[in-house]
């Protein structure tokens, strides 16, 4: 008989693994989590680690629905 364990479902993050990555890529990672949405025009990359990163300023949306005549 088989273990009450085996017909449980198995879980999303059970195959998730911590790894390390360097302080430039967490730096980055972060950068990326505060930005939530948004736009990097151009990213440098320089001994695998990225050194830079350009974002677009602003950007505007009009929606014409709401656009009076």
């Amino acid at each position: 008989m088989g273990n009450q364990n085996d017909r449980e479902p198995k879980k999303d993050n059970d195959n998730l693994k911590t790894i390390r990555v360097h302080p430039h890529w967490e730096t980055f990672i972060e950068y990326c989590r505060k930005l939530n949405s948004g736009e990097i025009e151009r990213l440098k990359i320089k001994n695998g680690l990225p050194l830079l990163a350009e974002e677009v300023k602003k950007s505007v949306m009009f929606n014409m629905n709401n656009h009076k005549r």
